[in-house]
């Protein structure tokens, strides 16, 4: 399923039991839960703590704190106000928690592939971890209380990444977008809610999180996921036998070859049409992962990180030709 499934991600959301939402806490408040959460984590047993960088959002530089969006590390609301506000960060970035976005935690954890059973595990534990030291806002029948009343009960917002050009060109998402819906699930673009979908890339995630187990949701997820690769498979293998499919993906790999400019919507575009030849087997000598990589490290701010510079938008779409060129020759 690697071929169409490129990460996964689970997501869970907690407050502390004594302390107003975060649209109501003082900003004195806001300080002693980012305390509360550092010192649950720091003072734990887990060999997982010493993994955590801890970062004052209003210390980040603007161009870091994008690049912590592109890379769904955090959410564009929690870099819209950064002011009593904190992250902690895991070394290899696939473990994040968010203080004082919506909820007082929203804990991550991201996984290549389809792993939703590793992803929900790992993001068991540092739940365990956090409640060992600190006191969740919990009822007995609603489950874990949150700011927004569609995240009550679990908590937990499960998704897949998904690569699905060939539904794409067919025109299906709009269908199964309201097949989905129906099942209580959703289709959205990469960074979810509100987001267009760029080199054909979605994001699959559970909409139900009261009255449902989290185990149930994950399953549910992963059923769906089944059908849903089934599905892009099957439209690939009709789509490149097309001449001009085969012709439009070796077109792609050229421009992306040797191109000296190129923009951030061309690049994700001819990347995706290039992924499609990869796991078609037409493009040889190039693997899915550096092509997943690329489509992250080509992002705006991400650029400019890895330059340790702020670019102008010619300058990026400069350097971000440069890249590619230095990753696919």
């Amino acid at each position: 399923m690697s071929n169409v499934v490129i990460s996964t991600r689970v997501r869970l959301a907690r407050n502390l039991k004594d302390y107003p939402f975060p649209c109501k806490l003082s900003a004195q408040g806001r300080e002693q839960v980012i305390s509360k959460v550092r010192d649950a984590v720091k003072n734990s047993n887990s060999v997982l703590a010493d993994d955590f960088s801890f970062i004052k959002m209003s210390e980040v530089e603007p161009r870091r704190a994008v690049s912590l969006v592109e890379k769904r590390l955090v959410s564009p609301e929690f870099i819209s106000e950064t002011e009593g506000r904190a992250l902690l960060l895991s070394s290899d970035e696939s473990f994040s928690i968010m203080i004082n976005e919506e909820d007082h935690i929203r804990l991550q954890v991201i996984t290549k592939g389809l792993s939703l059973d590793e992803a929900f595990d790992t993001a068991d534990k540092l739940d365990t971890l956090l409640d060992e030291n600190l006191e969740f806002a919990f009822d007995e029948k609603l489950g874990y209380l949150t700011q927004c009343p569609t995240n009550l009960g679990t908590g937990m917002r499960a998704s897949v990444m998904l690569h699905l050009p060939a539904l794409e060109k067919s025109r299906a998402i709009s269908r199964i977008a309201g097949n989905l819906a129906k099942l209580g699930l959703t289709i959205r673009g990469a960074h979810g809610e509100g987001t267009e979908p760029k080199g054909a890339l979605y994001q699959l995630s559970n909409q139900v999180t009261l009255g449902i187990s989290e185990q149930a949701a994950i399953e549910n997820l992963k059923n769906i996921t089944a059908q849903l690769v089934a599905q892009e498979e099957q439209a690939r293998e009709r789509l490149c036998k097309s001449v001009d499919v085969q012709d439009t993906i070796a077109r792609s790999l050229g421009i992306l070859k040797y191109a000296m400019v190129i923009s951030h919507d061309e690049a994700l575009k001819l990347l995706s049409n290039v992924r499609l030849g990869v796991v078609s087997g037409q493009l040889k000598d190039i693997s899915t992962e550096k092509i997943d990589k690329l489509m992250n490290d080509v992002e705006p701010a991400t650029l400019s990180v890895n330059a340790g510079k702020n670019l102008t938008p010619h300058e990026r779409d400069v350097e971000r030709a440069r890249l590619i060129q230095s990753v696919l020759n």
